[in-house]
């Protein structure tokens, strides 16, 4: 895997191969981050990477400028990793929660202007995450929610859904 942009673009990293993920592939991350540069500043983005996994999402962020990543995921092996690498690649602002994604987001009082989600594929929770995010207020005014999904999933009726962006098995579907 490697970093496909920002300061530390082209910098690999090699997760172990036990850790539970699916990771985004590089065409994904590159998908997302064309999606993203027209939105946001990445200097001024207070994010939050839920389904952390190997933390690829968190280090993007970080090399494009974000100083303030919030990495959740319940596998402590991913956690583990993500702290490791980010400490590796000097990305001082990726604080990692070891924690249930679901049970933080219902507890959690911080804001957010970005918040990306890469759920298991097939977990069934998937569609209560847009509702969890709007009542309990986690993202900042103009923010953002970006879920990662396969195309069984719609959240096209869902409130505050902006639109889909599909590539090939992958989909985005974007809220504000």
């Amino acid at each position: 895997m490697r970093i496909i942009g920002g300061t530390h673009k082209g910098r690999a990293f090699h997760p172990p191969k036990n850790l539970p993920v699916r990771p985004t592939t590089d065409f994904g991350k590159e998908a997302l981050f064309n999606i993203l540069t027209t939105r946001i500043n990445f200097e001024q983005t207070k994010a939050l990477d839920l389904f952390a996994g190997t933390g690829s999402i968190s280090y993007e962020l970080a090399s494009r400028g974000c100083s303030e990543i919030t990495a959740v995921d319940a596998d402590y092996g991913c956690c583990s990793f993500v702290k490791k690498k980010a400490t590796e690649l000097a990305f001082k602002g990726i604080k990692v929660i070891k924690q249930n994604v679901f049970r933080f987001l219902k507890n959690t009082t911080e804001h957010f202007d970005l918040i990306f989600a890469d759920p298991p594929f097939g977990m069934k929770e998937t569609v209560e995450i847009p509702t969890i995010v709007f009542a309990n207020k986690l993202l900042n005014p103009n923010g953002i929610l970006i879920i990662e999904h396969p195309a069984e999933i719609s959240f096209e009726k869902t409130g505050r859904f902006v639109e889909q962006r599909k590539y090939s098995k992958l989909h985005f579907s974007i809220f504000s």
